[in-house]
């Protein structure tokens, strides 16, 4: 068996895993709830039922291959998801939607001619197939998030929190040097991954953990609004606080980091005398190594590693990512993850927000078979988030992954810690 074909054949096997994940996210959706919209910015449920199977034909079957189309239709219906404005709301109706049984049948006739035809198909093209996928696998989570509890079918798992908060917030040193941000050309990326290229940084302070609901719960207690997946819960002898989680509420977990907008962690860094750390700062905190701590295993000339703990793949052992979880745990769980500096949890558990607005490398060229993937959202209008949430795929913990949303963007994973210089 040749290399490429080994190659071709675990591509094929992701795939297929990553086609289960979806299917398995979509089995907790209760019928009557498949054209809900719970975030009303995004398209109704039903679309994204559609989405991932039209992506793959368009992009596989149209566009690289030019196979005819047996569903023109739905080939458009599904071809595009939307990333409107905080409250710019579409206007459709679950009427102007196809019904689930057709929409299954199309997903069927899809996957069987993708099965044919996709070793003919450049990796790169399947590559961007599966994550993509993928990517959906973690948007389908924070919107069934958002759904009420009694529109969903259980799947979680038990959740452990410590009951207490943390005692201290340690910052740690980061010596000046340089960070390397990008993907090296014929390894595989997005196209707002490339080109690679290092950044000379300052010396700075980034706090160890990342900021949890209980520090956040100060800020809130001196007038600020309570984050979107808080709720508070009054009565006559009381009033307490509880976090939203997948399938049930439960007491606000002090420890857990708290998830917020940018504006939101921007305004706490404010408040805490401090700042969001910009791209290249996460880049030097996660992945330099001190020079006296160089191995074997990472050269002198560059000595940075592929993940915050080092050469490791990633593993539930690691940190909170893909899909071991579907809610944040301690924000200091997980040591075995935490970066040669002693940072913990820059991979996994929340995405963390930078203050680094979402923009090109040098060098960057649009996809060609994709062009408005990143150039779209070039608009000063989005910042860049890295890491990772417990629902990302570990494929996309790579160090040059970038992840974007809008400041005020209240319903994804997404965590901050503190910079100073």
């Amino acid at each position: 068996m040749s290399t490429a074909t080994i190659a071709n054949k675990a591509l094929l096997e992701r795939l297929d895993s990553a086609r289960k994940l979806t299917d398995y996210v979509f089995s907790l959706v209760k019928a009557e709830a498949l054209y809900s919209r719970p975030v009303p910015e995004r398209h109704r449920l039903i679309f994204y039922l559609g989405h991932l199977e039209a992506f793959d034909w368009n992009l596989i079957a149209r566009k690289t291959l030019d196979v005819p189309s047996f569903h023109p239709t739905f080939d458009k219906l599904f071809e595009f998801g939307i990333d409107p404005p905080v409250g710019q709301t579409p206007s459709d109706q679950p009427s102007d939607w196809p019904g689930v049984d057709e929409i299954r049948a199309y997903n069927r006739r899809i996957r069987g001619a993708m099965d044919e035809l996709i070793e003919q198909v450049p990796e790169q093209i399947t590559n961007v197939v599966l994550e993509h996928r993928l990517m959906h696998a973690e948007t389908l989570a924070y919107l069934l998030h958002n759904l009420p509890y009694d529109q969903k079918v259980s799947g979680g798992m038990p959740l452990t929190h410590s009951s207490r908060a943390l005692a201290a917030a340690p910052m740690i040193e980061i010596s000046a040097g340089p960070a390397t941000l990008g993907q090296k050309r014929h390894v595989f990326g997005w196209d707002n991954e490339f080109d690679e290229h290092q950044v000379d940084v300052p010396g700075f302070r980034i706090g160890k953990y990342k900021v949890t609901n209980g520090q956040y719960l100060d800020v809130v207690r001196d007038g600020a609004a309570p984050p979107h997946f808080w709720q508070q819960r009054k009565s006559q002898q009381n009033s307490r606080w509880f976090y939203r989680a997948m399938f049930s509420e439960i007491q606000l977990p002090l420890n857990a980091p708290v998830y917020v907008t940018y504006a939101e962690a921007s305004a706490y860094a404010q408040w805490a005398g401090k700042r969001l750390p910009t791209e290249p700062q996460f880049h030097r905190a996660a992945y330099s190594v001190p020079a006296a701590e160089t191995s074997a295993d990472e050269t002198s000339e560059r000595p940075e590693r592929p993940y915050p703990w080092g050469h490791a793949e990633p593993s539930a052992r690691r940190g909170n990512f893909d899909f071991h979880q579907w809610d944040p745990l301690d924000v200091d769980a997980h040591p075995a993850g935490d970066s040669a500096a002693g940072v913990s949890q820059l991979t996994g558990n929340g995405w963390e927000w930078t203050a680094t607005k979402f923009g090109p490398f040098p060098g960057f060229q649009p996809l060609p078979f994709y062009p408005g993937y990143s150039k779209d959202f070039f608009d000063e209008e989005h910042y860049v988030l890295k890491g990772g949430s417990p629902v990302t795929a570990a494929c996309m913990l790579r160090r040059s992954f970038r992840n974007w949303f809008r400041p005020n963007y209240p319903y994804v994973y997404s965590s901050f810690r503190l910079v100073e210089e």
